[in-house]
């Protein structure tokens, strides 16, 4: 048996029940075949990036998972399926947003999937629920993601109780 992976998933919403979104989201990842939640962290509220609408909902979720990055991207996007997501348009307000931010050190360049995320280390709503999680965690190309949490300081985003 292969030995399992430390994927790093985000989570996001800004249309409908956001909160319930997320934790049916959290829920769903708990299920998924060959893999564990090994952690969630809390959730943070942001403003839109790059886009208009409401505010988002953000988390991250620790997965240990034997799944490929390439099966687990489709096991993501089949959640998100379930709770209602459409892609009209690029950057298109979401009822759920899942994200395979990190697949333990791997670097992925497939025609469906990048990883590490490219934009990742952009995100202050990625990265300081990631950090919370672990806050010495390692980019593999590009090495501490604290340092671009703090170059991400312009980004307004609230950890919620």
């Amino acid at each position: 048996m292969t030995d399992p992976v430390r994927a790093w998933i985000g989570l996001g919403a800004n249309l409908g029940d956001a909160r319930a979104a997320l934790e049916s989201a959290f829920e769903a990842l708990a299920r998924l075949p060959d893999s564990t939640l090994a952690r969630r962290s809390s959730l943070y509220r942001s403003a839109p990036v790059d886009a208009g609408g409401p505010d988002y909902l953000n988390a991250v979720a620790a997965l240990d998972t034997t799944l490929e990055p390439e099966a687990l991207l489709q096991a993501l996007h089949a959640i998100e399926a379930q709770q209602g997501r459409d892609r009209p348009y690029h950057h298109a307000p979401r009822t759920l947003d899942l994200d395979l931010l990190l697949y333990g050190e791997r670097v992925v360049h497939t025609p469906r999937l990048t990883v590490p995320h490219p934009r990742l280390h952009l995100r202050a709503f990625v990265l300081a629920p990631l950090l919370e999680l672990q806050p010495d965690l390692e980019h593999p190309e590009l090495g501490s993601l604290r340092l671009w949490l703090d170059r991400s300081a312009d980004q307004r985003v609230e950890r919620l109780a």
